[in-house]
């Protein structure tokens, strides 16, 4: 399984993503011959090898050519909604992967945006995001996706930077609203330096292409490759890809999630399934409670909750409410899990639903459904360790 890793150590930019995925082996011409049937004129792509603080990479830079002294942040932005961006799109010839990631991108741009100024999407005009430079870093960045055709994009914690950042409308601190709106649920850090590291039009490259975002790297590396960035700072402004190989004979998913805790000495027991299943409701994936001692040996419970990224607000909020803890704490973690294969057979006591667990390619263990199971036993008047006996010798038969 072919795997691409973005190290954001220092953040992420439009720019800094081209350069780094054509250091990583994307040929530049055939990045500028895609990137031509968008049919947008008055600009030109500079590609160039250079060195960011002893580090060796590609600097890629969108030249617009009306103006002199392009600088990133000075050159003047026509205003275009999100209609006005697809029409661009969908009308070209580019394949329906690229036209498909390349809306996907300026869609959460648009809905953040839209979101923080309280418009619709359609009223929200997108400044920065509208200008041609930054349609040619977005479509860009699907064209150079759909060239190298990774099986799974990874990607670390992001980095955000520091201080303050001047907008189209005013200064704010770092990260920028739109990025900030954009990176909910995903995993940052901030104050590796005093700038602006992680962009708007990063950030949304990042929440549309990555599939999980974690700070292993449980894969072989294949090739490095590094993007040069536009600032000279204490640290290189460098985004570093990682290439690489995750064997998938195991198949064995990665999947990142949430751990919630609090610990509580002083809740009525009786409360705790109540919880259970409110928080279960809500979907998170498991709970959990387990016997501690705390200060002054008072036996207490430690309440374990895991849940996907986007519930974070929703299991929070229940656990201040229901609980009698005054605070929580919750960290990412990553689970790895077995293939999973739903089947039915049939039993002496009727049709039960089994999931198994797949390895290697191989059934290697299987669990009945238990409402089905008691459903059975009740119907037929059994023992539940029956039905479960039953099932048992079911599948040893299927399995000969």
């Amino acid at each position: 399984m072919k795997v691409l890793y973005y190290d954001c150590f220092t953040g992420i930019s439009g720019d800094m993503n081209l350069g780094a995925l054509i250091d990583l082996g994307v040929p530049s011409g055939y990045l500028i011959k895609e990137l031509g049937k968008l049919n947008l004129k008055d600009y030109r792509i500079s590609v160039n090898k250079t060195i960011k603080m002893g580090i060796s990479g590609t600097k890629a830079d969108v030249e617009l050519i009306h103006e002199q002294n392009h600088n990133h942040q000075k050159h003047s932005h026509p205003h275009r909604n999100l209609s006005d961006i697809k029409r661009i799109i969908q009308s070209s010839t580019l394949n329906n992967f690229v036209k498909e990631k390349s809306i996907h991108i300026f869609q959460l741009l648009g809905e953040a945006e839209a979101k923080i100024h309280s418009k619709g999407i359609n009223e929200i005009h997108f400044h920065e995001v509208g200008a041609v430079d930054s349609i040619v870093d977005i479509v860009g960045a699907a064209i150079c996706i759909d060239y190298l055709k990774p099986d799974r994009i990874l990607s670390s914690t992001v980095e955000l930077g520091g201080g303050f950042v001047t907008c189209a409308h005013g200064t704010y601190p770092v990260p920028a609203p739109a990025t900030a709106e954009i990176l909910k649920d995903i995993p940052v850090k901030k104050g590796a330096v005093d700038k602006e590291t992680t962009t708007p039009t990063g950030a949304a490259i990042l929440k549309a292409l990555v599939d999980q975002f974690t700070d292993q790297t449980n894969f072989t590396i294949r090739e490095i490759a590094y993007g040069i960035g536009f600032y000279d700072l204490q640290v290189p402004n460098v985004l570093r890809v990682y290439s690489g190989e995750l064997s998938d004979s195991n198949h064995l998913e990665k999947v990142g999630a949430l751990m919630f805790e609090c610990n509580i000495d002083d809740m009525n027991p009786e409360y705790y399934d109540y919880l259970i299943d409110n928080l279960l409701e809500i979907g998170a994936q498991d709970v959990f409670l387990v016997p501690i001692i705390m200060k002054k040996s008072r036996p207490a419970v430690q309440l374990k909750v895991l849940c996907h990224y986007d519930q974070q607000e929703q299991i929070e909020q229940l656990l201040l409410k229901e609980t009698t803890s005054l605070g929580l704490r919750y960290y990412p973690v990553t689970k790895s899990m077995l293939e999973r294969k739903l089947t039915t057979i049939q039993t002496s006591f009727g049709e039960i639903r089994i999931k198994e667990g797949i390895y290697s390619g191989k059934s290697i263990k299987f669990k009945a459904e238990y409402e089905d199971c008691i459903k059975a036993a009740r119907k037929y008047n059994v023992r539940l360790q029956d039905v479960y006996s039953e099932v048992e010798q079911c599948m040893k038969k299927l399995k000969k």
